[in-house]
């Protein structure tokens, strides 16, 4: 199993698309959304600070019924004004809980679930929507060495 860091992510500016889709057309809307963002940090000629990711909103119920919202960003150094689906967000620095996995991105769960038990035994509250940092990139290593960094935002508990 992965391993479970507690840590501080800093501030992070990134442009981002919101969107609302199908949970079974997930995998081709964030490659087509992704490449959205990456053109338009491009064309901005802004420089990007860090790997692309995204921000999953839904909660299991809404998956339940094949429905998925989040946001899928890039981190970027630089001006530049929101336009059009491109919305810019800022993401204060918070305290994390992290886990690494690696391999296909459809094998992912255990690691949601390994940190929900984690932060519970640990008297961690959840206090967001998970992310994934994806840190390498599916056109040039194989799936099974695909790395993606889950992160939930949390704050310890007060005894």
């Amino acid at each position: 199993m992965a391993k479970i860091e507690a840590k501080m992510a800093d501030e992070m500016r990134a442009a981002c698309i919101f969107h609302r889709g199908a949970v079974a057309a997930i995998g081709d809307d964030m490659g087509r959304l992704l490449g959205e963002v990456i053109e338009w940090v491009m064309k901005g000629g802004l420089q990007m600070a860090g790997p692309p990711f995204a921000v999953y909103y839904s909660s299991p119920e809404d998956m339940a019924r094949g429905e998925m919202e989040f946001d899928v960003g890039i981190p970027f150094i630089g001006e530049a004004q929101g336009e059009g689906k491109i919305q810019i967000k800022t993401f204060p620095a918070h305290e994390v809980l992290s886990a690494i996995h690696k391999g296909p991105y459809n094998q992912i769960a255990p690691v949601y679930a390994a940190l929900m038990e984690h932060a519970t035994q640990n008297d961690y509250d959840v206090t967001g929507a998970p992310m994934e940092l994806y840190l390498t990139n599916p056109m040039e290593v194989a799936e099974s060495d695909l790395l993606t960094e889950v992160r939930f935002p949390v704050a310890k508990r007060r005894r």
